[in-house]
């Protein structure tokens, strides 16, 4: 990669990491604006109004060349081009359909009576998962290696049915129906992987490493955030019950996996999640209102992990140089290198880059 050329080191921090053996500075991703571009920009087409926000592939290239080209990819981050049609897109391959803005896509509910009516079966020719192909297929060809586009983020288990059916009707779901529940989240396992491989086989790097949209991860073999954001809604019982065992039989399945916790109504299923022995880390995600990831009120979930023997990954807002060493350094000395991801600093300037990669390499003492 022109862009990052100790790309392999990266990729040797990224298996030390997931391994749990990483030393002298945790992982590190930040993105720092360049002062000028490196080169000259790209003339960006007017985009399309509707979906071609997402799949215009002239307009999604042009912004994302230029994007690398006013920017400097430090310390652990590299290029990759995420196409999303928003988070949970299996659900648009089972028949749900957006409704696409500049800014965001809703996913509309599709099932309106009894998940009994509602087997979940592939459908080669929906439209979206073809189109959705389409275009990761062309920027593939345009990445020419010197640049990874990303395994979109498809989502599974509960999130997806309750994108189909409606979050509140889905809480009524697992009282009501709980044993077609369970045979659906079991049909959905299945055809998650029948997506999974399909974007995987395309994407893969020569060596069979694959990078994954959600929190810009790396891994050698298949790699994957997991999640379940409708966490939020269950008692602990219940998200034992239903959203565990396909859970389990998802991380099995894939060689790197790290648990998307969204906010803090979600820390009461910490426990469960780490008890997942095919899951390897764990992402926080703070939610709005609430302090960033570097923040001491987190630590007692992070101990958890900690003592779990799981990957951490954490999100630091764009607070300056100063203040992102020194939020690092705290999680340093409590927790070490050898499994903590640090994201943030979206985008220092090229001189506060500068102050980071220097604390960085001296080990963040």
């Amino acid at each position: 990669m022109k862009v990052k050329p100790n790309m392999n080191e990266v990729k040797q921090r990224y298996v030390n990491w997931w391994k749990g053996d990483l030393h002298e500075s945790p992982m590190l991703n930040i993105y720092v604006r360049r002062d000028n571009p490196r080169e000259t920009l790209e003339d960006v087409p007017q985009a399309k109004p509707g979906d071609h926000y997402f799949s215009d592939m002239d307009v999604v290239l042009a912004n994302f060349t230029n994007s690398m080209r006013m920017q400097n990819y430090e310390l652990d981050s590299f290029p990759m081009l995420d196409l999303n049609f928003g988070p949970g897109s299996v659900a648009l391959y089972l028949g749900s359909e957006p409704t696409f803005s500049p800014e965001t896509v809703w996913f509309n509910p599709c099932v309106h009576d009894t998940w009994e009516n509602f087997p979940l079966v592939y459908d080669k020719d929906n439209r979206w998962w073809k189109e959705h192909l389409r275009i990761h297929e062309v920027a593939q060809k345009a990445a020419q290696g010197e640049f990874y586009v990303t395994i979109p983020d498809l989502v599974e288990n509960i999130d997806i049915l309750a994108a189909m059916r409606d979050p509140q009707q889905m809480c009524f779901d697992l009282i009501d129906e709980p044993d077609i529940v369970k045979q659906r989240l079991e049909e959905l396992h299945d055809l998650y992987f029948v997506y999974y491989d399909a974007f995987y086989d395309l994407l893969k790097d020569k060596d069979g490493a694959s990078t994954f949209t959600a929190f810009k991860i790396w891994g050698p073999g298949k790699t994957a955030k997991v999640q379940c954001d409708f966490n939020v809604l269950m008692s602990p019982d219940h998200f034992r019950e239903f959203v565990c065992p396909t859970l389990t039989r998802q991380c099995a399945q894939l060689d790197n996996t790290i648990f998307h916790l969204d906010g803090p109504d979600a820390i009461r299923h910490a426990p469960a999640v780490l008890e997942i022995p095919g899951l390897n880390g764990l992402q926080w995600t703070h939610g709005a209102g609430n302090p960033d990831g570097g923040d001491e009120r987190w630590y007692p979930l992070y101990d958890l992990v900690h003592e779990a023997e799981k990957c951490l990954w954490v999100y630091l807002e764009d607070t300056g140089a100063d203040t992102f060493i020194h939020k690092v350094r705290k999680l340093v000395q409590r927790y070490g290198t050898k499994r903590l991801f640090v994201h943030g600093g979206n985008y220092l300037s090229e001189s506060e880059a500068a102050l980071v990669c220097k604390a960085a390499a001296n080990g963040f003492k």
